[in-house]
């Protein structure tokens, strides 16, 4: 038997993986999930923009989040996917290894990262998930996107 009032606590994510990790962030942000296609390269670009690509006359940004987050040499097959994202007014597509599926957290299920020099600024976190035996690290990835690095994001978009 459900109420309102656990089913409005949850946290609906999309999880994908990057190497070995695995992270989530909130659905609601998922405009759509692609294939990896070919990219229009932007000069002087950071290296983690790939380029951009048309959506249906929208000029998207696209970012690899392998890249980003120092995961060692990305590499582009089959399962290589390009998940579409709604951040604020602008779309922005985010490459990572592959999308694995919708998980549905309770906040207790959610703890607080913790605090090292990981790759990933803490700051970017949201906290881990644990569903089972899995470890979704949860990103906040309105924070990561409008981080002052991503910035260039917003230039090369206009």
């Amino acid at each position: 038997m459900q109420n309102t009032e656990t089913t409005s606590g949850l946290l609906e994510a999309l999880a994908f993986t990057l190497g070995s990790e695995e992270y989530g962030i909130n659905i609601l942000k998922v405009q759509e999930i692609r294939g990896y296609d070919a990219v229009t390269k932007i000069a002087n670009a950071p290296e983690f923009i790939k380029g951009v690509v048309n959506l249906r006359g929208v000029i998207v940004p696209i970012v690899d989040m392998r890249i980003k987050f120092n995961l060692g040499t990305p590499t582009y097959d089959q399962f290589t996917v390009v998940i579409i994202l709604n951040i604020g007014e602008r779309v922005v597509g985010m490459v990572v290894d592959s999308v694995s599926d919708v998980i549905t957290l309770p906040p207790e299920q959610i703890k607080p990262a913790p605090e090292m020099g990981t790759a990933l600024n803490t700051d970017y976190l949201i906290g881990l998930g644990t569903i089972d035996q899995r470890m979704v690290i949860l990103v906040d990835i309105d924070r990561l996107m409008s981080s002052a690095e991503m910035g260039i994001i917003e230039k090369m978009a206009a």
